[in-house]
């Protein structure tokens, strides 16, 4: 789909074609990447693989597009299940869920070329540093030393687990927004009296 016609939207105006493709993407190729390394794995009797998640398959509200949540979620649980039956075979099978990662994706979810999506990441960064309690975006390199881990004999223990990168976005409510409101609720109560 052109860059100009991508748009955000819920379940009412969802296209079913546009559901189908993105679950082709996001979901089917996560599935046949598994269904081909698999049987290689199995007969070197080891191996690592893992899978894109993202916070938007485990909790609502971090994407602008049901369908990526969805998608993603499936990711987590097909990782989960494919790890139950690998895991037998000395197989890991795991993900990683990035948060407020400083990329181009956001810019592209929106809708701009992709040249321009591109050049987003400074702005992602001043954007996301107040997103969660590390004061800072979370960053690629951050994505790609989980994956490191994952991928090393450091996890070995490690199976069917969603690995969380997010800085503690999806903990709940920061710690001073947190405080705030009670201020907010205090001077209410005294104001109310």
């Amino acid at each position: 789909m052109p860059a100009a016609r991508r748009r955000p939207g819920g379940i009412e105006g969802l296209d079913v074609e546009r559901f189908d493709a993105a679950m082709a993407t996001l979901v089917r190729s996560v599935m046949l990447g598994m269904k081909h390394a698999a049987p290689v794995m199995k007969k070197q009797g080891s191996g690592s693989i893992i899978n894109n998640g993202s916070i938007a398959g485990r909790l609502a509200g971090f994407s602008s597009s049901v369908v990526y949540g969805a998608a993603k979620a499936a990711v987590i649980h097909l990782t989960k299940c494919v790890a139950m039956e690998l895991g037998e075979s000395n197989v890991r099978v795991n993900s990683i869920s990035p948060g407020a990662i400083a990329t181009g994706i956001f810019g592209k979810a929106l809708g701009l070329a992709t040249d321009a999506a591109e050049a987003t990441p400074a702005v992602m960064r001043e954007v996301f540093k107040t997103a969660q309690p590390i004061p800072r975006a979370g960053l690629p390199d951050d994505i790609a030393q989980a994956a490191v881990f994952l991928a090393s004999d450091e996890s070995s223990f490690v199976n069917g687990h969603d690995l969380v990168v997010d800085g503690a976005v999806t903990g709940g409510r920061n710690w001073s927004q947190q405080q705030q409101g009670y201020v907010a609720m205090r001077k209410a109560f005294d104001q109310g009296a």
